[in-house]
C-alpha cells in the first residue's frame, strides 16, 4: 500500500513537471517568435551583424542577406559604424568577418565604417564585439540577424554590457516552412540559456550558433 501510493505520488510529479516544462517552452517559443516581428531601426552606435556560414569569402545568402540589411541601415545613417562578427572553421581562408567587411566595402561603405569581432558561437561572437565596442563608447546597437536568432542575439548582447534593438534582416531566404526547425531550435536554446546562463550554451548538449 505504502509502495503503491508512493509511486502515484512519483508519477503526479512528473506528470506536473512535464506539464511545466511544456508550458515554459511554449511561452519562450511565443516570446521567440514575437521578438522577431520587431523591427525597430534608430539612431545608434553601430550596427551589428550575426556572423554566418561564408566559402572562400564569399557569404552564403543567409549572411549577405544579414549585410544587405546591414548596409541599408548604414545608408539610412541610422549608425556609421557596422560591427561584422564570426570567426572561421578549420581550413577556412576567411572569418566570417572578414568576408563580411568584404562584402559590404563592395558595395560602398569605407573600411574606416568597418569593424571585425571573432568567435564561433553567437556569445563569442557578441563578446568579442563589444570588448571592441564598449571601450570606444558605443553601446547602443541595432541588431542584424535572422527574426528566428533575434531574441537570443538581443539578450545575449545585454549580458555583454550592449543595449540592443531589433533590426532583423527582412530578406532572408530562410522564411515560412523553412523556418519552423529553426524556430524550434531556438527557443531551445532560448530556454536554456535563461536557466544555465547563455555563456554556457557553446558547452551544452545542444550546440548552437
Amino acid at each position: 500500500m505504502f509502495s503503491l501510493r508512493l509511486l502515484r505520488r512519483l508519477v503526479r510529479l512528473l506528470t506536473w513537471l512535464l506539464v511545466a516544462v511544456v508550458v515554459y517552452l511554449a511561452v519562450t517559443a511565443v516570446q521567440v517568435w514575437l521578438t522577431g516581428q520587431k523591427y525597430e531601426p534608430r539612431r545608434a552606435d553601430a550596427i551589428v551583424v550575426m556572423g554566418a556560414a561564408q566559402y572562400d569569402g564569399t557569404p552564403t545568402n543567409v549572411f549577405a542577406s544579414r549585410l544587405d540589411e546591414a548596409k541599408l541601415l548604414w545608408d539610412q545613417g541610422d549608425a556609421t559604424t557596422v560591427m561584422v562578427t564570426g570567426g572561421k572553421e578549420k581550413g577556412d581562408a576567411y572569418t566570417e568577418a572578414e568576408a563580411g567587411a568584404a562584402f559590404l566595402e563592395a558595395r560602398g561603405v569605407p573600411a574606416r565604417d568597418i569593424l571585425e569581432a571573432g568567435g564561433n558561437d553567437s556569445w563569442a561572437n557578441l563578446s568579442d564585439a563589444a570588448a571592441e565596442l564598449v571601450p570606444r563608447g558605443m553601446t547602443s546597437v541595432l541588431m542584424v540577424t535572422d527574426k528566428f536568432h533575434e531574441d537570443r542575439s538581443m539578450a545575449i548582447a545585454s549580458d555583454v554590457g550592449l543595449m540592443p534593438y531589433p533590426t532583423p534582416t527582412l530578406s532572408s531566404p530562410i522564411q515560412r516552412f523553412s523556418a519552423i526547425p529553426f524556430y524550434g531550435k531556438e527557443t531551445v536554446a532560448v530556454a536554456l540559456g535563461r536557466i544555465v546562463g547563455y555563456s554556457h550554451l557553446p558547452n551544452s548538449p545542444i550546440i548552437l550558433r
